[in-house]
């Protein structure tokens, strides 16, 4: 096996375990939450827990990422995501402690996101030549869509059938897997210039990079407003247990859904990707996902409910490829780790800082409302976005941007 192929598969393999393992934690968190206090501003809690140290400690990170070995920053971060599991674990066998010692976990838990995300992201130019990038990212975001799939279901299961700490076990396993794949990597890290930058110059250059190419900036803020709003995902125990009454397995099934659609979109942009329009297809894809997200939050039918989470996973996907095939074709590589910190800090703002504005939502107006009016503001959102940025609504072939 040609050596790129291997480390790609490598690659591949460490992040479908280390995102299985993610997922089922994410699900055994929220139903755990939820569980014990009955309140929505408590799943709130959980998504401000984890974006408050992933918006302190990005730009760091990519700093990071852009002078240190990558592969070792994730080997690190996945060894770190296992022994946060294996505490959730305990935690959640001795609850007369409470749910500040989950907090706890999940303020370490962001803090790892921060330095694997830059890291993990910087690392697959380095695996595959320029040509096959593009592609790359394709089938890297198919592996994450298969594992947000499967992550959901397994930890619906595991928590149905063990409890939350059988969840949790079994995350810090997939963890260690992912740990071991990315230790087995080999290839020769390319010459880095130094950069001229010192001091919060060189920490905030990854900022300055993004404002001056208006389209990176376009396409990244765009997400970050849409998924903000739409933030259907936090508020999916509320509608598991109280409106559809599906339990823990249709909860699993609930937040599999809109990685089912995604997946199919990911296949075939993997083998058939976008040539032309690539602008108005994010656009669109940012719309349906609006759209999707209304259906889903007046949605009182179980089977309607996963039809609209897979069309609202399908859309996401669309403007997911487009947007990381910009960003990564954008930016040189010695860049590439501070670039994907703010890229970061942009996902992150939209869901975990969109989970707990979906929760204190949901606690003023209902989960229903929260739900409806996060899919109206995406609209109005792609609106204006398209009347702010109109290079980006203009692009045609992701190449030629």
């Amino acid at each position: 096996m040609p050596v790129d192929t291997r480390n790609l598969v490598l690659y591949l393999g460490a992040r479908l375990a280390g995102t299985v393992g993610i997922q089922v934690q994410s699900v055994a968190i929220a139903w755990e939450v939820y569980a014990r206090t009955g309140e929505p501003l408590d799943l709130a809690w959980v998504g401000l827990a984890q974006f408050l140290p992933l918006a302190l400690l990005s730009l760091w990170a990519g700093n990071l990422a852009d002078r240190l070995d990558r592969r070792l920053i994730l080997t690190v971060c996945r060894v770190t995501y296992a022994l946060g599991s294996l505490a959730l674990a305990w935690f959640a066998l001795h609850p007369e402690h409470g749910l500040w010692p989950i907090f706890s976990v999940l303020v370490l838990l962001g803090a790892t996101r921060a330095f694997a995300a830059p890291a993990g992201w910087a690392l697959l130019p380095w695996l595959v030549g320029q040509d096959r990038l593009p592609r790359a990212i394709a089938m890297s975001s198919t592996t994450f869509q298969l594992a947000t799939i499967g992550g959901p279901m397994l930890g619906g299961l595991l928590v149905a059938a063990g409890g939350p700490a059988v969840a949790y076990g079994t995350a810090a396993g997939l963890e260690a897997i992912a740990a071991l794949l990315v230790v087995l990597l080999r290839f020769t890290a390319p010459e880095r210039k130094a950069p001229e930058e010192k001091g919060l110059a060189l920490l905030f250059s990854g900022v300055r990079y993004v404002w001056r190419a208006k389209i990176l900036l376009g396409a990244i803020s765009l997400d970050l407003f849409a998924v903000l709003l739409g933030g259907a995902v936090a508020l999916m125990p509320i509608y598991a247990r109280d409106i559809l009454e599906v339990g823990a397995t249709g909860f699993g099934w609930l937040r599999a859904a809109p990685a089912a659609g995604a997946i199919a979109v990911a296949l075939v942009l993997a083998y058939r990707p976008i040539g032309r329009h690539a602008g108005r297809w994010m656009f669109a894809g940012v719309a349906v996902f609006g759209l999707s997200t209304i259906v889903f939050g007046l949605s009182e039918s179980f089977p309607l409910s996963l039809v609209a989470l897979a069309l609202l996973g399908a859309a996401d996907m669309v403007s997911v490829v487009i947007r990381q095939s910009l960003v990564q074709i954008w930016t040189p590589d010695e860049m590439r780790g501070r670039v994907g910190s703010v890229s970061m800090i942009f996902i992150g703002a939209s869901n975990e800082l969109g989970e707990f504005e979906s929760g204190v939502t949901a606690q003023w107006l209902g989960a229903v409302r929260a739900v409806v009016l996060g899919g109206v503001g995406t609209l109005i959102v792609v609106a204006l976005w398209l009347r702010l940025f109109p290079r980006l609504r203009d692009v045609d072939r992701l190449e030629d941007a």
